[in-house]
């Protein structure tokens, strides 16, 4: 239904920043719930974080207190900030847009659109 491309992953050193932007096209990003997830290798996929259509946000444990989403609805863009990388933050980032149901950490099986991923690597 709506068209996600992510953007932003690199290369980073443990302990620095990063933030992945998602652009939504075919549909107003405010009207949708919209996720982060990320996939290590050899992984399955992993919910993150979420926000839903009125503001309410909500992280996994994982990454509480160090990653945020956000989103700016005039550029219909999806934001994520990751602070405080680690190792075992490496992996493939995705952004999804689906329907609510408000589960933490956020599920995939409530999603329906997901874009291709971006690559962030943390090193040692």
């Amino acid at each position: 239904q709506v068209q996600l491309v992510e953007s932003g992953g690199d290369s980073v050193q443990v302990g620095g920043s990063l933030r992945l932007s998602c652009s939504v096209s075919g549909g107003a990003i405010r009207t949708y719930y919209m996720g982060w997830f990320r996939q290590r290798p050899g992984k399955e996929r992993e919910g993150l974080v979420s926000i839903d259509t009125d503001d309410s946000t909500s992280a996994a444990d994982s990454v509480k207190g160090r990653v945020t989403i956000s989103r700016d609805n005039n550029k219909n863009t999806l934001y994520l900030q990751m602070n405080n990388l680690k190792p075992e933050d490496t992996a493939i980032y995705y952004c999804a847009a689906g329907r609510s149901m408000r589960r933490i950490p956020p599920n995939a099986d409530d999603f329906i659109d997901w874009g291709q991923g971006t690559q962030v690597t943390v090193s040692s």
